[in-house]
C-alpha cells in the first residue's frame, strides 16, 4: 500500500509539519517576519477551507472571500470598539461622515465576547442559509460558482456603499491591537503566532476527522456522483450546505485572525482577485489533500512576498500560467508529486526477486 494512502501517516506528517512550525519563534528573532509567518497562517486556513469545500466536497467556490470578509469586519469593529468609551462611543470615520449617533448593529460589538461570536456566527449563518438555497434549488457545478463569484461582487458593492458604516474604500483601522481580558495579543509576537497556528491546527484536526467520518465518506461519494447518493436516498443538499458552512466557518476564522494581525479591513477583502487566489493555492498545493492546500498556500504567498515586487502586474500572470500548467499536468497539485514517489518506494519495496510487484488486493484509498 501507498503510504501516501495510510491514516496513521498522514497523521504523523501533520504533527511534524506542526511541530517544525510551533518552533519557528524560538528561532526567528525578526518581529516583522514572524507577522509575515502568521499571515501565511491565515492563508493556509483559507486554502484548507476551499480544500474541504472543493477537493473533498466538489464545491467550486469563487466567493470565499465572503466568510472571511465578513469575519474580518466583525472582528474589526470589535477592536474598534475596544478603543471608544462611553462618553465617546462613535468611531472617528464616522463622525467624518455625518453621523450624530452610533448605529444599532454596531452597538453588540462594544461587547468583546458578543463582538468576537458575531464575528464568527454571522458568515457562518449566512453561508448556511445561501447554501441551503442553492442546493436545495440543484444548483452545482460551473452554476454555482457563478452564484457565489456574483455574490462576492454584490457584498463588494454593498461595503463600498454605506460608507458612513464601514468607512468604505478606506475600511477600518482599530488603533489598537485586540485585548482579551488583561492580555493584550500584540500582533508582532510570538504570542500572536502561536495563537494562529493553534487555531490553525485545530482547524486541520476538525477537516481530517470529518473526510474521515461516514459524513466525510458520504461527501466524496456526492462529489463523484451526486445523482447516485440522491438514489440512495441520502439527503445531498444538507450534506453539501454542512461541507460548505464548515467551510465558511473556517474562512470566518481566518478573517478573524487576518484583522488581529493586520488592524485593518478594507474591501479589498471581499475583492473577486483574492477569492480567485484562494482557489490557485489549493490548486497548485493539490485541492484533494488537506496538507497539499496548506502548503500551496505558504509557497504561494512566500513566493509572492519575495518575487511579486520583482514582478509587479507581471506576477499575476506568472501564478495564473504556473497554476494552468499544474493543472493540466499535475491535477493533483505539487503533493501529487509526493504521492507518486511514495507510490514508487512502495512498489519497490514489494517487489520479489524476479522483479514481479506483489498483487494488489484491494484498491488504493484516496486522502
Amino acid at each position: 500500500m501507498n503510504l501516501y494512502h495510510k491514516v496513521s501517516a498522514q497523521w504523523l506528517a501533520y504533527l511534524v509539519f506542526y511541530a517544525v512550525l510551533a518552533m519557528v519563534p524560538l528561532v526567528v528573532s525578526d518581529n516583522f517576519l514572524l507577522n509575515q509567518l502568521s499571515t501565511y497562517g491565515v492563508f493556509a486556513m483559507l486554502a484548507l477551507s476551499v480544500s474541504l469545500c472543493w477537493g473533498f466536497g466538489g464545491i467550486l467556490n469563487l466567493g470565499q472571500g465572503i466568510p472571511f470578509g465578513l469575519g474580518a469586519y466583525g472582528m474589526a469593529m470589535t477592536m474598534q470598539m475596544q478603543s471608544q468609551d462611553e462618553s465617546n462611543p462613535m468611531p472617528p470615520f464616522m463622525l467624518n461622515n455625518s453621523l450624530d449617533h452610533l448605529p444599532l448593529f454596531w452597538v453588540p460589538f462594544g461587547n468583546t465576547t458578543v463582538g468576537i461570536v458575531l464575528a464568527l456566527v454571522v458568515p457562518t449563518l449566512f453561508c448556511a442559509i445561501f447554501g441551503g438555497l442553492m442546493f436545495r434549488a440543484r444548483v452545482s457545478g460551473p452554476f454555482f460558482a457563478i452564484m457565489t463569484l456574483a455574490m462576492l461582487s454584490a457584498w463588494y458593492t454593498l461595503i463600498l456603499d454605506i460608507q458612513p458604516y464601514t468607512n468604505g474604500v478606506n475600511g477600518i483601522t482599530p488603533p489598537a491591537a485586540l485585548k482579551l481580558g488583561e492580555l493584550v495579543v500584540d500582533p508582532y509576537s510570538p504570542g500572536a503566532y502561536w495563537l494562529v497556528l493553534g487555531l490553525l491546527i485545530a482547524a486541520t484536526v476538525v477537516a481530517k476527522l470529518m473526510t474521515l467520518s461516514r459524513f466525510g465518506l458520504v461527501v466524496q461519494s456526492i462529489r463523484n456522483d451526486a445523482e447516485r447518493v440522491r438514489f440512495l436516498g441520502y439527503n445531498v443538499a444538507g450534506y453539501e450546505t454542512a461541507i460548505y458552512t464548515v467551510s465558511g466557518l473556517f474562512a470566518a476564522v481566518a478573517g478573524c485572525c487576518w484583522v488581529i494581525l493586520t488592524q485593518y479591513v478594507s474591501p479589498a477583502q471581499f475583492d473577486t482577485t483574492f477569492s480567485l487566489s484562494i482557489v490557485i493555492w489549493a490548486g497548485i498545493g493539490g485541492r484533494m489533500s488537506l496538507m497539499g492546500a496548506i502548503l500551496g498556500a505558504f509557497l504561494i504567498q512566500g513566493a509572492q512576498s519575495y518575487l511579486g515586487d520583482a514582478f509587479l502586474n507581471t506576477w499575476l500572470l506568472i501564478l495564473g500560467g504556473f497554476f494552468i500548467l499544474v493543472v493540466r499536468f499535475l491535477p493533483k497539485g505539487l503533493i501529487g508529486l509526493v504521492e507518486s514517489a511514495l507510490g514508487r518506494i512502495s512498489i519497490g519495496s514489494k517487489k520479489g526477486g524476479n522483479g514481479v510487484s506483489a498483487p494488489r488486493l484491494y484498491p488504493q484509498p484516496g486522502e
